[in-house]
């Protein structure tokens, strides 16, 4: 009878006895990773060319802004002026962010190792929302705090610093209402290929190609469809919501040209509520179909 030629081979695995964490800090991890992702943190030089290069570019809007306030002492463009001036830069930060988030993952497969953990499916999607939503109002709103300090120094006593702060509030809360609107959009579109180049291609012609619409809807002869125009593209509604609700800090010039809402300011608002929930309503329905592959 021949001898056993097998070999046992102790090559050292053992088990985990650590503690084993549940939903939220699996929650936060994806969150954070996902904060992190969208500015390059974490990853090689060339990930962080774009970003840091979009983060430069509004910094030093807000820097010039600043330096031109002390100069001349006028206000160059207030906090909310200062979002719809950087919108066309944060239409690509999108195009590029968003399928860095969620096209890598479908694409290289990962998800089941995702949802194989305490991990509901529909945390995977809001995570990667919040995380870009924080990104985008990061990318707004730090700059805005930049242009306070700033103005704060060179403002005389605490009640023209408070009056600032007050100004200063709206604004950032323009930056986040920018934020939601074009991260849900963008996430969702980047959620719907794992191909990143047409990701990124679909999220520019949907703010890019959504505009003409706009303008041809503003030229009609009738004057509801002229008011109701900015519904039809994602940066014009979000323009139309702000001239609604802050119209004063938006249109600072007597003389200027602003768009004519007519009764129809709720409307904006309604309708940007509406776009915000189908695009995580399908969002979530996008990754309840992926999991169950």
């Amino acid at each position: 009878m021949p001898e056993p030629t097998g070999v046992i081979h102790d090559i050292g695995y053992q088990r985990y006895t650590g503690p084993r964490l549940g939903r939220r800090p699996v929650f936060g991890a994806l969150y954070l990773h996902g904060v992190r992702t969208a500015f390059g943190l974490g990853r090689s030089a060339k990930a962080k060319i774009f970003p840091w290069l979009v983060v430069g570019i509004v910094l030093m809007v807000a820097v010039a802004a600043t330096a031109m306030r002390a100069q001349f002492g006028q206000v160059v463009m207030t906090y909310a002026q200062f979002a719809d001036a950087m919108s066309w830069l944060v239409i690509f930060f999108v195009a590029v962010v968003a399928p860095e988030l969620v096209s890598r993952d479908l694409r290289s497969g990962v998800l089941p190792l995702y949802f194989s953990r305490p991990l509901p499916r529909s945390d995977y999607p809001v995570a990667k929302l919040l995380a870009l939503v924080t990104a985008l109002w990061l990318l707004l709103g730090a700059p805005q705090l930049l242009m306070f300090l700033g103005a704060a120094f060179t403002l005389d006593g605490l009640g023209a610093v408070w009056d600032e702060l007050l100004d200063l509030l709206p604004g950032l809360l323009y930056a986040g209402m920018w934020a939601v609107i074009f991260a849900s959009v963008g996430l969702l579109i980047a959620s719907l290929t794992g191909k990143r180049a047409f990701a990124a291609g679909g999220i520019v012609a949907v703010f890019l190609m959504t505009t003409p619409i706009v303008g041809t809807l503003s030229i009609l002869p009738s004057q509801t469809a002229n008011q109701l125009a900015g519904v039809a593209s994602p940066p014009t509604l979000v323009q139309g919501v702000g001239i609604w609700t802050m119209r004063d800090l938006l249109i600072t010039d007597p003389d200027g040209v602003a768009p004519d809402l007519g009764p129809y300011g709720p409307v904006y608002g309604l309708v940007a509520v509406a776009l915000v929930a189908a695009c995580v309503a399908l969002l979530l329905a996008r990754y309840r179909k992926v999991a169950a592959r």
